[in-house]
């Protein structure tokens, strides 16, 4: 039985580039010493738009580029790409916040998982939504999410979103 370790969106834009904060930076090394010190299967996801999106719905409501495909914000941040690129990690691309390409693949290995735990960016964006996807496909799976290497786009956003996946029955750690 794995435990899995989902890295949700540590790209270059939401940590210092167009959409980057001071919380999201100060996370960096718990998430690379989270990482480094799991013994299962790590699955990264990468936030991924095309040029066209300040036309999207996402780009109305937030009319700032980022984790344009193939740019520097785009990628991983430096300080992880190594773990990013290590054998047997997969890197998934998501065009929203919740990737159904990663619940479909964990519900795929449903009986041989232990656990999940979900690290990242943004607490009260992607990392709820991809928790709450996880938790609707998987309901019987212990699902936890590390507050500490996490940073929402807000601290008060963050607390905020521990509090839903909290009432959700995700373990915050």
């Amino acid at each position: 039985m794995d435990k899995y370790l989902i890295v949700v969106d540590m790209q270059k834009d939401f940590v210092d580039g167009s959409l980057g904060t001071a919380e999201a930076q100060q996370i960096v090394p718990a998430v690379r010493a989270k990482i480094e010190a799991h013994e299962g299967p790590v699955i990264f996801t990468r936030d991924t738009h095309g040029p066209d999106y300040l036309n999207t719905q996402e780009g109305r409501f937030l009319p700032v580029e980022h984790c344009l495909r193939g740019t520097e914000g785009w990628e991983i941040i430096r300080e992880l790409r190594d773990l990013a690129a290590r054998p047997g990690t997969l890197v998934i691309d998501k065009p929203s916040f919740g990737s159904t390409v990663l619940a479909a693949l964990l519900t795929e290995k449903r009986e041989s998982i232990a656990g999940v735990e979900i690290i990242g960016l943004c607490t009260d964006i992607c990392v709820v939504s991809n928790a709450l996807m996880i938790k609707a496909a998987l309901p019987e799976v212990p699902l936890s999410v590390d507050s500490a290497c996490c940073a929402g786009v807000t601290p008060a956003k963050h607390e905020a979103a521990l509090e839903t996946m909290r009432s959700c029955q995700i373990v915050i750690k």
